[in-house]
């Protein structure tokens, strides 16, 4: 086995399960993530609207797919990612594992927000309407649903190990609706149009088109670990504060 192999399995993963192990890890790889993100997005949107060719069919307003596609592709994996959180949380009873899937559910709901609100523009111009019953709109709307469902789940329960349970089982349900989005325009006849980015196939597209896309994708990856990080440092301070103010009322009442 190589030494980097070797390297980590030597590391003791459960040693950072603990939100106080794991705060000045995420302090220090926040800024690292944000300029990765600064500088794919800036790499990607150079790329996607001053070198990719004009597309012979949709002309210029084909652009838009260098946000909405990876914006598409993020609502997606976060939800995944999100509900393995939950998973861990409800398998091993782990504190961090809540906060991490609560940290993840608004980059998830906004990049959910900039999908539809993206692929509205950009069916107007190509179906002749902003917004039609789709079945993968359908189900991609479900999904912003689902975010907000777990968001809003989370903060009507005031114990916050309850509250992380309880949002994890609705995580879990709707994971199925991960899978009925992508597989929508195999499964049924519907007007969005066929990935053109797929794992068994070459790319639909010219090279660049590619790039600048994937460039993008990695900039929304870089972002969304960046403020999810953030977000966790301040769930882990919150969470602390309260429980600070609940050992000090407790001490008034003994006394």
């Amino acid at each position: 086995m190589n030494p980097p192999a070797l390297a980590l399995r030597r590391i003791n993963w459960f040693h950072y399960a603990s939100p106080q192990t794991f705060l000045p890890v995420a302090g220090t790889l926040v800024p690292w993530f944000a300029w990765a993100a600064a500088a794919f997005c800036a790499a990607g949107l150079y790329t996607g609207f001053f070198v990719a060719p004009t597309d012979h069919q949709q002309g210029e307003v084909y652009r838009i797919i260098f946000i909405h596609v990876p914006a598409a592709w993020m609502s997606m994996f976060i939800y995944l990612v999100m509900a393995l959180w939950a998973g861990v949380g409800l398998a091993f009873n782990t504190r961090l594992s809540g906060m991490m899937a609560s940290a993840l559910a608004p980059t998830g709901a906004l990049f959910t927000v900039i999908a539809l609100w993206t692929g509205s523009m950009w069916g107007k111009p190509t179906w002749g309407a902003w917004w039609v019953w789709d079945a993968r709109l359908t189900s991609e709307l479900i999904l912003l649903f689902l975010y907000f469902g777990f968001m809003a789940l989370h903060a009507a329960i005031d114990d916050p190990r309850r509250a992380d349970r309880a949002a994890a089982v609705l995580a879990l349900v709707g994971v199925v609706n991960v899978p009925i989005i992508y597989f929508s325009v195999k499964w049924w006849n519907t007007l969005h149009q066929g990935a053109s980015v797929g794992l068994t196939a070459a790319p639909a597209m010219a090279a660049t088109m590619f790039a600048g896309m994937i460039l993008m994708a990695f900039a929304a990856w870089m972002y969304t670990i960046a403020v999810s990080l953030h977000r966790v440092r301040s769930i882990i301070f919150e969470r602390k504060r309260d429980a600070d103010r609940t050992v000090q009322y407790a001490k008034g009442l003994r006394q």
